[in-house]
């Protein structure tokens, strides 16, 4: 398909850049020292070195990690964990040394420059000292392939020692916020995975940068994750620029735990669709990835809508075989339907509910209005309406011939 414009509309569309960004990747090719204002000079050029010192402690973790003998407890676990050498290279990934300044030292960083990446900092016996240490790094790069943070883990052999003060190092240390970077505006591997994003209309988030790269190993290049924050507007504004159909890979639990409304309110607000992926129950994608990757990759063919996925949550956690059972899983996914701002969205999915709970129609439907109307209202079960649908359900037994079926009768439809 043939494109018209300017070259910075072709850059913005084939890179997905915005449009300083885009300005900003032509003038850097072309060696154009970019003034933004006349107060821009300064805090570009601090933003210049920033980025600089943060590309060349990438390339120096990534060294240490293929080359330093140090590195080989992290080369092993990376192997362990499915990654090979091939792929270390192409996330560049590294090792942070156990040392308190091998990376400002070997770099000669200031502290200016330090405080500006979150590389480093200045101890309390005013010496600089390198942020993170014995830990795997994961470099963090914008959309363009700058890189603007790190992630580090540490190795699970020294993850439960305590330090000398009693404390107990964090799996992850990442990046703080600094001028070159925002959590709330990054995706992890977006660089890497945006062509195949935008080929296959699917972007999948993630929870952990392990398990971005195991969707990659497993033949599906278009995962990205969260930098240590909750999936956000920012983010939705970002992944909508590259596709409308958004899978989540995140856990059975986390999954379920998102914040339902933000999300119908980007999907609407964005035009975007939201699923999540039904992974194994305890199990998450780089394990998934490792075991069995055509079930990791049909986990997100099927990936269900997200109000659909919440659903049947409820209703695979419920007692179907009784009258009781079916009225109050009815009462908890009409709450669950409640929250959905469409009510032509509700009324299919509350004929799903009639088919799957054998419950009236039009008290469900009332039910959940009101519920929608007035979300503090009382819990299902105690409402009026609860006892008209108790006994809306008492009917002609079709096994038994009885002429009323009791909420004890297995026999009644579901």
């Amino acid at each position: 398909m043939s494109r018209q414009g300017d070259q910075i509309t072709w850059v913005r569309e084939t890179q997905h850049l915005d449009f300083m960004d885009a300005l900003r990747q032509l003038a850097d090719r072309a060696g154009i020292d970019l003034h933004e204002d006349a107060n821009a000079g300064p805090a570009r050029k601090e933003r210049q070195e920033a980025m600089t010192a943060m590309d060349r402690a990438v390339t120096w973790y990534h060294e240490r990690l293929l080359n330093s003998p140090d590195a080989r407890p992290a080369r092993e676990y990376l192997r362990s964990r499915g990654l090979s050498g091939d792929v270390a290279r192409q996330f560049k990934l590294g090792w942070a040394p156990d040392e308190w300044d091998a990376l400002s030292t070997a770099l000669k960083l200031n502290e200016k420059v330090l405080s500006d990446t979150g590389l480093g900092f200045v101890n309390k016996r005013d010496r600089r000292q390198d942020a993170l240490r014995a830990r795997v790094i994961f470099p963090i790069f914008d959309p363009s392939g700058k890189a603007i943070a790190v992630g580090g883990r540490i190795l699970p052999s020294s993850g439960n020692e305590p330090r000398p003060d009693g404390r107990i190092e964090p799996k992850y240390k990442n990046s703080p916020e600094t001028p070159i970077y925002s959590k709330r505006r990054t995706l992890y591997a977006l660089n890497f995975a945006k062509d195949d994003i935008v080929k296959s209309g699917e972007i999948i988030v993630c929870e952990g940068y392990t398990d971005v790269i195991a969707f990659f190993t497993a033949g599906m290049p278009r995962a990205v994750a969260t930098c240590g924050t909750a999936l956000g507007e920012d983010h939705f504004k970002i992944m909508r620029n590259f596709a409308t159909r958004i899978v989540l890979a995140y856990d059975a639990d986390s999954a379920g735990q998102s914040a339902a409304a933000s999300v119908y309110q980007w999907e609407s607000q964005h035009e975007v669709d939201v699923f999540v992926a039904k992974l194994p129950k305890g199990t998450d994608p780089a394990e998934l990835a490792q075991r069995d990757p055509a079930a990791l990759q049909e986990s997100i063919e099927n990936a269900a809508p997200f109000l659909r996925f919440r659903l049947d949550r409820v209703l695979e956690g419920a007692n179907l075989k009784t009258a009781e059972g079916r009225v109050r899983a009815g009462e908890s996914a009409m709450h669950v339907l409640a929250e959905h701002p469409n009510e032509l969205v509700r009324d299919i999915y509350i004929q799903d509910l009639v088919g799957r709970l054998g419950l009236d129609q039009d008290i469900l439907r009332a039910r959940v209005r009101e519920i929608a109307g007035n979300p503090a209202s009382g819990r299902f079960v105690r409402s009026p309406m609860s006892l008209r649908l108790s006994a809306a359900r008492v009917q002609p037994c079709p096994v038994r011939g009885s002429r009323r079926c009791v909420s004890s009768c297995t026999a009644l439809p579901l």
